[in-house]
């Protein structure tokens, strides 16, 4: 392997990847992001719409509580604090 094999070793750390990445999104036009807003959401409803059919605990988006599953045998959270 070569010296100069063509990759651009600065977006392989977080911060080089999080510079690409906004980098990108800049580029965007407003309708391209909505558009991605709205595709986002349409995965997270199904998301939580298949794991509520399958019983599989989710959070609830409108109250941001944690809804426990019916598939799934889960212990009580217990109350003890940091001891």
């Amino acid at each position: 392997m070569s010296e100069d094999d063509g990759i651009d070793w600065s977006l392989t750390t977080w911060e080089g990847s999080r510079r690409a990445q906004l980098r990108d999104a800049m580029k965007l036009t407003l309708t391209e992001k909505w558009l991605a807003v709205e595709e986002m959401a349409d995965w997270a409803r199904a998301t939580i719409a298949s794991r509520r059919e399958r019983g599989l605990p989710y959070i609830d988006p409108y109250t941001g509580e944690r809804v426990s599953g019916t598939a799934v045998r889960e212990e009580p959270p217990t109350d003890a604090g940091p001891s």
